[in-house]
């Protein structure tokens, strides 16, 4: 690790008063969850069709059999990295999170003001009616049922209006943060904040990878991530490849 870079960074956020955090699936990689795109990722083992909107009204099945082998994990617990921020937001220092995570780790590490720009995999609801289910109930569901996927509290007819889909936004899919006030929320947060950390992602993936382009000109642009992104030689920017929780305990001891 850059011991002037870490030092620079560490001046940075003692300063800041008002950080936004983007996080991506980096972050909870040392919770022991598998991350996509690296080496180990996910997508070397499946193409990222699996978890787009068509397969699963093609596949409802075998979506389902995947997304809860791979994508849900209730045993895992926050990281040092997700406890850092939870403590950063309680001093007043960090204003949001916002994450394309969907395993909610952010939120049992403390941290309460989390915006899941691509959801939640603890529940999943009828896209006709809106009925909710916990994903503990769709397992017991898959395990005891033909068709588990469809909502059998409503009545319409064709069978694919009642499919119960996990709250999650799929490839060629939205969610509750796709809309124009979603979209003017977060980037007004982005513009008012005084130093943009962004944390285990690779800014590979639209509209969320579009976030830093909105900071305020001359505001700093922190990135912790192992792997390259297409923000690393911007303006204002200081990039840092090295493990979440060991550099944010770091900056942590000395801001402390």
């Amino acid at each position: 690790m850059n011991n002037n870079t870490l030092e620079t960074c560490t001046n940075i956020l003692t300063k800041a008063k008002n950080i936004v955090v983007l996080t991506g699936a980096g972050i909870s990689t040392e919770s022991g969850i598998k991350d996509f795109r690296s080496r180990s990722g996910i997508y070397k083992l499946t193409p990222e069709y699996i978890l787009s909107i068509d397969y699963f009204y093609k596949h409802p099945k075998e979506f389902y059999q995947f997304a809860i082998e791979n994508l849900y994990h209730p045993e895992a617990v926050p990281n040092k990295g997700h406890q850092i921020l939870a403590n950063w937001e309680k001093d007043g220092k960090v204003r949001a999170i916002i994450t394309q995570n969907i395993d909610g780790l952010h939120q049992k590490a403390g941290s309460e003001n989390v915006i899941e720009f691509h959801g939640t995999i603890k529940t999943a609801a009828c896209q006709h009616c809106g009925k909710s289910y916990s994903t503990g109930e769709m397992i017991t569901r898959l395990d005891t049922m033909e068709d588990f996927y469809v909502c059998s509290h409503c009545e319409t007819k064709r069978k694919e209006d009642r499919y119960i889909k996990p709250d999650v936004v799929l490839f060629g899919d939205t969610g509750e943060w796709f809309t124009m006030e979603g979209f003017n929320h977060i980037l007004n947060l982005i513009r008012q904040a005084d130093c943009l950390l962004v944390l285990g992602t690779s800014l590979k993936v639209t509209p969320f990878s579009t976030f830093p382009q909105y900071k305020s000109s001359g505001v700093p642009l922190i990135i912790i991530n192992k792997g390259d992104t297409p923000y690393d030689f911007a303006s204002n920017t200081l990039v840092i490849q090295e493990s979440i929780g060991e550099t944010l305990s770091k900056i942590d001891e000395h801001l402390n």
